[in-house]
């Protein structure tokens, strides 16, 4: 039976050619030549750090402006809240989103199931896995779940005959 899965993920290398296109700019922006900025990269955030608010609004616009050229979806890009010490140093992680959370995934199941389309979904993992009878209504419930918005970036792997 064919079957396909709907997947969010990201491209953590070209989440690192963003970030180091962004430290580079750093070095040449003349507002953030004497700041004390800093972009860390941890396994699925990235931290961001500077000498005062106005500083790191500047280094996320930054950041935020690379990661969208690279291509990737900033739909999967969390912005925590801005914090600002009592001396002014302020930080801001970004949480990288991989994988359907739960919710958004029976989200998806649900919208796929009340179309009536004559397919099966089912979630496995953090993706959700749609098999069916047919090709050709596989292929419209891929063209359904890109026209809807579910509020996260989806994409489309693994279809087999």
């Amino acid at each position: 039976m064919p079957s396909f899965d709907i997947v969010s993920e990201v491209d953590n290398q070209e989440i690192d050619n963003a970030l180091n296109q962004a430290r580079k700019e750093l070095t040449t922006r003349f507002d953030l030549k004497d700041a004390k900025t800093e972009i860390v990269q941890e396994k699925d955030k990235i931290v961001l750090s500077a000498d005062d608010g106005n500083h790191l609004r500047a280094l996320r616009e930054i950041v935020v402006g690379k990661l969208s050229k690279r291509g990737v979806d900033l739909r999967n890009v969390k912005q925590e809240e801005p914090a600002v010490s009592s001396v002014g140093h302020a930080r801001q992680e970004l949480k990288i989103q991989q994988g359907l959370e739960g919710d958004k995934a029976k989200e998806i199941i649900q919208a796929i199931k009340g179309q009536n389309f004559k397919v099966q979904s089912q979630l496995q993992d953090r993706q959700v896995r749609v098999t069916g009878k047919k090709r050709d209504e596989l292929q419209t419930v891929i063209q359904f779940v890109r026209s809807r918005d579910f509020g996260v970036a989806t994409n489309f792997k693994n279809f087999r005959d």
